[in-house]
């Protein structure tokens, strides 16, 4: 439980992805005590609220609750983000808030390495998430809790739960529908078929190019088809292994992307992008693009990395 995943703090959609890029024999991690925790579900539990005051006690509660549906970790130091709880309840039942005090519980503080407060994290099938650090606006963390929706249900975590015995999205009010072919790729993403995804946001992006939800849709689903199948340590082995291999290259900035490192990544490429010939500067340039949607333009990361890309082009 204390192998908490990198932040991806200002990463538009701010999921660590790492966890995607599976070793080849994965095992469920175990709660804190040594018990595994239960297997994945799609079932539904009951709550006393859709918003939990937790602390490091609830630990073992937490982990299990994972199973059903992901748990929002928000540590704050006693005062409880409210705008988060609001958008935690408009998912109707398929997220649980678990308010921490950072202040009081220093188990858990140190479990997801807290360094600042509000930061938000996640718990799915018993294994921690780094999502980001600080406020955001509430268009961002929707975009945040639909990706870790579908990370979740490709993991076997697809329940919800209920409040006083009554079906949550019956108590809570419901989010705007999503326009049909975000949803025909959020319904792909949620089955894992990463290719359907791709080609409904290209379809709406074909229809409306000012469509920037469908760009950067199209950035993330991309990503994670590209590493889909494959291993971290796969990855940078072959990236070590050859080091002027555009496409080992290519693939190991993808990996560091998917983990919130994004100066890593820029800086491998925008290494490169001088000795390569014309095609692979294309396909740099490409990718770096790619990357700028995924984390969003205001991104400090992004302007430096784009200034860059700019002096090398022109």
């Amino acid at each position: 439980m204390t192998n908490v995943p990198p932040s991806g703090a200002h990463l538009r959609g701010a999921v660590d992805l790492s966890s995607l890029v599976r070793p080849p024999q994965q095992q469920a991690a175990a709660p804190a005590g040594g018990q595994q925790a239960g297997a994945p579900a799609s079932g539904t539990m009951t709550v006393p609220s859709l918003v939990l005051e937790s602390g490091d006690a609830a630990l073992q509660g937490l982990l299990e609750l994972s199973n059903t549906v992901p748990v929002v970790v928000e540590f704050n130091a006693g005062e409880p983000w409210q705008g988060i709880a609001s958008v935690v309840k408009s998912f109707g039942g398929r997220l649980v808030l678990a308010s921490v005090d950072a202040t009081r519980n220093p188990q858990l503080q140190q479990a997801f390495n807290v360094a600042a407060v509000p930061t938000v994290a996640a718990i799915v099938a018993g294994r921690p998430l780094a999502l980001f650090e600080g406020e955001v606006a509430e268009d961002q963390l929707r975009a945040v809790f639909e990706q870790l929706l579908a990370l979740a249900a490709q993991n076997g975590v697809s329940g919800t739960v209920t409040v006083d015995g009554q079906q949550a999205d019956d108590a809570e009010p419901q989010e705007e529908p999503l326009p049909p072919l975000h949803q025909e790729a959020y319904d792909a993403i949620e089955r894992g078929d990463f290719p359907t995804a791709i080609a409904a946001y290209e379809k709406a992006i074909a229809q409306d190019p000012r469509d920037q939800l469908a760009v950067a849709g199209l950035a993330q689903v991309s990503l994670l088809n590209r590493l889909s199948g494959k291993t971290a340590a796969q990855i940078r082995t072959a990236a070590a292994d050859a080091p002027k291999d555009l496409d080992a290259q290519l693939d190991v900035a993808d990996l560091d992307v998917s983990g919130g490192h994004l100066e890593d990544a820029f800086a491998r490429l925008l290494d490169l992008f001088i000795a390569l010939d014309q095609d692979g500067r294309d396909r740099v340039r490409t990718r770096l693009l790619e990357y700028f949607e995924v984390a969003g333009a205001e991104d400090p990361r992004v302007v430096t990395a784009r200034r860059q890309l700019t002096n090398l082009l022109y």
